[in-house]
Order: structure tokens, then sequence, then C-alpha cells
């Protein structure tokens, strides 16, 4: 067996693996990186993203934010809001108030970011990238610090000693088996929802082929070799970021091809009915949970309806065509919704629930209070009737971002045991790690919780190497 040794062995070329290694590098610790993907495809989902949650009003850049009065406070909140208060409040805390020093101090390193919001909708700082190019920033910052990458590289096994320390990671670098010593691992390969087997295990029938946003390699084999040495389990095994996107959208590694804007309009299924309450809140607190909503519909598959006075607030990135018509009717059928009876009495039921003078107050940008009344099923926010043709319809489906269930760690970024102790030497971040997203998700928040707590393993894994 091949053997190779370092102070600090991560696992996982995400943006959690990559701030590690970042860290722990400037830190002085000789640090290893392996990917298991092959060299073009690293960066896991990471390389499929595009947002970073911050508190733009505790950052201290001179830049202008799109919500410049978005405190860490506020991103905590949202944190337990859209997750039933479900989540770890420790955890939380630790994302939303260390969020802006880990902005600032990738900022100091020349990470690229862009500043403004692309279209309406958005309740919480933010700043924007490219994914791919993101990856490839972080990972010359790492090399320039002396930081090594294997590619093709299996975590298959962590290794403990007789003493109960991490020392290692077993893995197949090209095929080839690998002995990875190290005075700490940290366990950042991300989440297990790219696994036919394994959605359908925790999803249920059917998830196996819903289609899936990020990196094929997400597939959870370093998350069951650490709780193969003892690593408790923590989060919502049963659910995930199921986001709403085209419905044409490719089977694995679309990427961003969300259809964002359906708020302000209907979301109806084959059978001509809506099923979520379109306004329940912004898209960004939406978005992730209502996908599941719609692959759990016939077909898997919805459509968003709008019409001429809203469509332009509407932001469709995928690569399906929009489809239009100029009666509900013809567009319903068009769209191949089974019961176009049924659909065309949806939406005149829903336009006679509507204020008719809610087109006054409606604010794209905000939640206008623009609500039904009467409806059985209500539009909470943005109910403004159907009847401005031409309409406008999209096919949506639900697609996978990534997990909810991990290991669980604490605030220091350490992985608990099974008695809640932390297993010495081994450290987590990211969606290889549980305890923050249950039901929902902020959007935006799984960079950030990754980029955080990536941080704090180097700190404290370089901290233990040294004492």
């Amino acid at each position: 067996m091949n053997e190779e040794r370092y102070d600090v062995v991560i696992v996982g070329c995400g943006v959690a693996g990559l701030t590690a290694g970042l860290r722990a590098s400037e830190l002085g610790a000789s640090v290893c990186v392996l990917e298991k993907s092959p060299k073009k495809h690293r960066g896991g989902h990471t390389r499929f993203t595009e947002s970073f949650r911050i508190p733009a009003a505790d950052i201290d850049l001179d830049v202008e934010f799109n919500v410049p009065d978005y405190t860490s406070s506020d991103f905590y909140s949202d944190i337990m809001n859209v997750t039933d208060y479900r989540a770890d409040p420790d955890l939380a805390e630790e994302v939303a108030n260390g969020s802006a020093e880990t902005f600032e101090w990738l900022t100091a390193h020349g990470i690229d970011w862009e500043y403004q919001a692309p279209h309406p909708g958005y309740t919480a700082g933010r700043v924007w990238l490219d994914g791919e190019q993101f990856v490839d920033e972080l990972v010359e910052l790492v090399e320039d610090e002396g930081g090594e990458f294997f590619y093709e590289a299996e975590a298959r096994s962590l290794l403990r000693n007789d003493a109960g320390r991490t020392v290692g990671v077993e893995a197949r670098v090209e095929g080839e088996a690998t002995r990875f010593e190290g005075e700490a691992v940290i366990l950042a390969a991300g989440d297990y929802g790219s696994s036919k087997e394994k959605r359908t295990r925790y999803y249920g029938p059917g998830y196996g082929n819903m289609k899936v946003r990020g990196s094929r390699y997400n597939t959870g084999e370093a998350i069951e070799a650490a709780m193969d040495v003892g690593a408790k389990s923590d989060g919502e095994w049963g659910d995930a970021h199921m986001a709403l996107i085209d419905a044409g959208s490719p089977d694995v590694e679309g990427g961003i091809t969300r259809i964002d804007g359906y708020q302000y309009g209907l979301i109806i299924n084959h059978d001509g009915e809506r099923f979520v309450d379109e306004g329940e809140d912004a898209r960004a607190h939406t978005y992730a949970k209502f996908g599941r909503r719609i692959f759990e519909q016939p077909y898997h598959e919805a459509f968003i309806i709008v019409d001429s006075k809203v469509v332009d607030d509407v932001a469709h990135m995928g690569p399906s065509r929009a489809i239009t018509g100029d009666t509900i009717e013809s567009l319903a059928n068009r769209l191949g919704i089974e019961k176009v009876d049924k659909a065309v009495e949806t939406v005149e039921a829903y336009n006679a629930a509507c204020d008719p003078d809610a087109v006054d107050s409606y604010d794209a940008n905000s939640l206008d209070g623009n609500a039904t009344e009467g409806l059985d099923l209500p539009k909470s926010n943005w109910a403004l009737a159907l009847d401005e043709p031409p309409y406008t319809g999209y096919p949506v489906t639900g697609g996978m971002t990534f997990a909810f269930g991990g290991v669980a760690t604490n605030t220091d970024a350490e992985v608990l045991d099974t008695r809640d102790d932390p297993i010495p030497g081994l450290y987590g971040a990211g969606n290889a790690t549980g305890g923050l997203f249950y039901g929902n998700y902020p959007g935006g928040t799984g960079l950030t919780n990754a980029a955080v707590f990536g941080k704090i393993a180097a700190e404290n894994a370089v901290d233990d190497v040294q004492k």
C-alpha cells in the first residue's frame, strides 16, 4: 500500500474542504486534499453554486449590497424560522456570527464576488459568484500556501489508533490503495444526495429518478466511513434541499436551472389543482421545499403560470422554452396539463378570490400582504388575478441539491461520537455534517455554513496538531 503523511488530511474539494485547506496551510500545517472526482470535475456541489449569504450590515467593506441592513441576527432568525426552530441553535449562531469574518477573510485573499442581486425577490444579504471560478480560485490559493491535491482519490475508511485518535484515511487513488496518515482529519466530502440508492432509501420510491443539480460524486461513502469508526449521525436524513427547477433540466450536474418568480403566479399540477401557497414567503425561503412538493405530484411535474403583469419578474434559468397562450385554456393545452377544464376552474376561482385593487400595491421585492380571500388553500402574498394575456407557463420539477443528514459536530467543528464526545483528531464541515437544516433551507446558506465551519475546523485541527 502506498503511504503519504501530512499534518492535516482533508477529504473533499468543495468550499468546506478548500477553506479548511487554505486556513490550515496559512497557519503552517502541511495539508493534502483528497478529491473523489477527476481534476476537471473537482469542487463537488460548490462547482454548481452561485450565492453566498452574508450579514451585509456587519461587513466592514466599502461595497454596496442589495440588502444593506441585513444583520447576523437576521441571518440567525432566518435559519431558525425556516427550519421551524429545529436547527441546532448553537450551530446556527456560529454560522450567522462567523459569516462576516469568514467573508472578509476570503475577500482579503482576492476572491471575486458580485455584489448585486440579479432579479427581484431577495430579502437577505447576498454576494454572487461563479461556482467553477470560485473553486479554481480557492484551489490556487491552497496550492500557493503549499497544500497538495490528490484527484480520483476516494476515501474508503478512516483510521483510529488504540487510544481512539483519528490518525488518517485509507483511500483509492486512481484505483490504488493509499494510506494518508495525519495528525488530524477534516471530513468535508459533501452529502449523499447524488446516490440513487440513498435517495430511495431515505426519501422513498421514485426519488432515485430525481434530477441532481450538482456533482455526481456526492454519494456519501465518507460519511459512512466516519460512522463506521463511531461518529454519531445528526440532522434530517429523510429530507433535503430539493429546489424548484426547470422540468427539462439535465438528469445530473445541471447546475443553476431554477425558475424564480413563481411566487407571483400560480403553480398547478396535471390534475389542474394548486397544492402550495405560492406566496407563503420570499422565494429564498420556499424554493428549496417546494421542489419536493412538486416532485410528489403526478409525473413529478407541475406548471408555473403567470400573466403579462408579472412575467418580467420571472427569472427563467432553465433549458426549456417558456410556453404562451392567449387564454388559460389554450396555455393549459399547450403545457400538456391533463385536466384542462379543472385548471381553468382553478384559475377562475383564484381570480375571484383576489382583490382587484391589489395591483396598485403589488411589490415584487417584499411581502406585500396582497392575499386571497375564501380559498381553502390561500395565497398569502402577491395575489394578483391572472387576467392580462398573454399567459406564460413553465414546466417544473424538483431537483436534488443536497441532503440534510450527516455526522454530528459541535461549534468547534469536532465530530462527535454516539456518546456526544468529540472523536480526537476528527473534524467536519459542510454538507457532510447534519444538525443545521430541517424541512427547509434559507437560500445561500449552504456555502456560508461550509466556509465558516471549514475555517473553524482548520483552526482547531492545526491547534490540535501543534499541541
